[in-house]
């Protein structure tokens, strides 16, 4: 199994976590929307994640340096500006299909497109194929996802 180290493990771990708070915060921002909007409450979720991303860079978290920013190719910078259409789709999502709904989806499109960066090894990615035991365990998934939303 390529996921048997304990480094690998503990990554598994924080992506898990990062899942949990993910469910957290769409549901905290759908229910924000309804309060002052859709676009407002992603301002505010961003600025305030800017805040503390700065913050964090204040106390010495960060590990390289904004010196080196143009050396980075442009494309790997789009996260940014993806980042307010992902915040507000999942917060409009959860608001008009429920969290067990639009998380469901958002797993889907979330697999699926990760199987072609590491298929297709993109964005800088190291290539791993995409076996047909994969490609059985999309199709489960794809089922289950049935399954949740009917």
């Amino acid at each position: 199994m390529r996921f048997a180290s304990a480094s690998a493990l503990w990554a598994l771990a924080a992506a898990a976590a990062s899942g949990v708070a993910m469910a957290f915060q769409g549901a905290v921002n759908a229910t924000a929307a309804k309060a002052i909007g859709l676009w407002e409450t992603t301002f505010v979720v961003l600025a305030s994640g800017t805040l503390l991303t700065g913050a964090g860079l204040v106390v010495g978290l960060g590990q390289g340096g904004l010196a080196r920013l143009g050396t980075a190719p442009w494309w790997s910078l789009l996260g940014g500006p993806v980042g307010p259409v992902i915040t507000a789709a999942v917060a409009y999502g959860i608001r008009r299909a429920g969290a067990v709904g639009a998380t469901t989806a958002i797993i889907v499109g979330q697999i699926g497109m990760a199987a072609l960066i590491d298929h297709l090894g993109w964005l800088g990615i190291q290539p791993i194929p995409f076996s047909p035991l994969k490609l059985l365990g999309v199709a489960l998934l794809a089922v289950g996802a049935w399954i949740l939303l009917n």
